[in-house]
């Protein structure tokens, strides 16, 4: 049987996995560089992952189908004629476009934004960006006047450039604060707010459908943010259930049904989750913390981090949270529920005896006490409760920080075996586009259940950590 290709293209690293005669198999991966030309901008090069893509459809071979996974909010701008990209693209994590926002803020915008497409004026989201590019990117003014300027994703560019059409899904351009979430297509007026002409942007498609076919014969079935694909992965489909990746970031995802669900209190997003071709849509809430992994990336950076990932477990003794040392990982700022991006990363209750395995400690149960913050945020938006809670990730692979988790939650946590539900979610949506029947599971999930559940006085201890870091000079 023809085999099914899942395109994981991430934060870090593009990754490819083939679905074949019942096995899964990793093509390859192949990291990107991380470009940052100030302090709180973010780039990729998007002819290097293009070049990564093209180059692991290659190593693949023949396939039936393939899908793709993107980062979300990261954007390129690029010539239609050409197909190159005008500038680096802007990842997710970038901050340049704040003062811009924060006068479209002053100016009333965000009722719009909150109102159509359920979005904050933040940096985080893609339509800030977009406008950068075109007010600074090279030649992006001539190609606009010439009607040769695209503006998108970066499913869009990919998909474009492999595939032949420029489209992207739902669930991504949900995330750009452009979409009317209820009617899946360009608001006029958003466009007109953030000054994006709607003419250069992709046509939005069903997640699965038909994206083009490639070089290779291929055709493309799916495409999906990456973190809607690790919900679909982990087979969440009931209203309630939720997962949350540890990746670059944390990204929790509950389902809610069939509508859009506002959460007006808890700094929560509404968001497309998903759309099959020839049926209505399914939607989530989104709640974001902007800096996990990256975290443990920034302590091996530092030298706090020499033996590798086997540091961040054999930990003994009462918890860093519990003597009185709390890490708030913001190194990025705070997403959600705070929508803080001036924040930064900070530790608490330092004292002479605080060592590098003290620190380790107190970053990943900083990183678990702001997940079961978003929680309990689901909780309530949700209606007091949610169904499964399961989780993927890097840093899922640490047995003390899933531990942790679950007595942070209070609350029994899956934990998938393999760290790429993303690509398995891929997978299952391309199956789902071609009908048939198999859907592989993650290998080896586990349940963990809460073993000592952290009192309310150490979520507090945290939150008053969260407080004094927010209050910090230019915080």
């Amino acid at each position: 049987m023809s085999g099914v290709l899942a395109l994981d293209q991430g934060t870090t690293s593009s990754k490819a996995y083939l679905w074949r005669d019942g096995g899964l198999t990793l093509v390859g991966q192949r990291k990107h560089r991380q470009i940052r030309p100030r302090p709180g901008w973010v780039e990729h090069d998007a002819g290097e992952i293009l070049s990564h893509l093209g180059e692991l459809l290659r190593l693949a071979g023949p396939c039936a189908a393939v899908g793709l996974a993107n980062q979300g909010e990261t954007v390129v701008a690029w010539d239609a004629e050409t197909g190159q990209p005008l500038h680096h693209a802007i990842v997710w994590q970038d901050e340049r476009t704040a003062d811009a926002l924060a006068r479209l803020k002053a100016q009333g915008v965000e009722a719009l934004t909150l109102e159509r497409a359920g979005l904050p004026l933040d940096a985080y989201f893609s339509a800030g960006k977009l406008r950068w590019l075109l007010d600074h990117a090279e030649g992006a003014r001539a190609l606009l006047r010439q009607g040769r300027l695209r503006l998108g994703t970066s499913d869009a560019f990919f998909l474009h450039r492999l595939a032949g059409w420029c489209a992207t899904d739902p669930s991504t351009a949900s995330r750009t604060s452009l979409m009317d979430l209820r009617r899946l297509c360009w608001d006029a007026e958003l466009c007109a707010a953030f000054g994006v002409p709607v003419e250069c942007l992709p046509e939005i498609r069903p997640t699965t459908g038909d994206f083009g076919v490639t070089a290779g014969g291929a055709r493309v079935v799916a495409s999906v943010v990456d973190q809607q694909a690790s919900l679909f992965g982990h087979g969440c489909r009931a209203a309630g259930d939720l997962k949350i990746t540890f990746g670059t970031g944390a990204f929790a995802l509950g389902l809610t049904g069939a509508a859009p669900v506002s959460d007006n209190t808890g700094g929560l997003l509404p968001t497309c989750a998903w759309q099959m071709e020839g049926q209505p849509p399914l939607f989530a809430l989104d709640g974001g913390m902007l800096t996990a992994g990256a975290a443990v990336e920034w302590l091996r950076d530092c030298g706090l981090l020499p033996g590798g990932h086997a540091e961040l477990d054999g930990f003994t003794g009462p918890s860093a949270i519990q003597r009185g040392l709390a890490f708030v990982p913001a190194l990025a700022g705070l997403g959600s529920p705070h929508w803080d991006r001036a924040t930064r990363g900070t530790w608490l209750g330092l004292d002479l005896s605080t060592g590098p395995a003290d620190l380790r400690r107190a970053v990943l149960e900083g990183i678990a006490l702001r997940a079961a913050e978003l929680v309990r945020s689901l909780h309530g938006a949700l209606g007091g409760g949610t169904g499964r809670i399961a989780v993927d990730g890097g840093l899922s692979r640490s047995g003390y920080f899933t531990q942790f988790l679950a007595d942070a939650l209070d609350a029994p946590v899956e934990v998938a075996g393999s760290a790429d539900v993303t690509a398995l979610g891929v997978l299952h949506l391309c199956l789902e586009a071609l009908g048939r029947p198999e859907r592989p599971a993650p290998d080896g999930t586990r349940r963990v259940l809460p073993e000592a559940p952290v009192p309310a006085a150490l979520h507090a201890r945290f939150a008053r950590a969260v407080e004094l870091a927010r209050g910090w000079p230019g915080g």
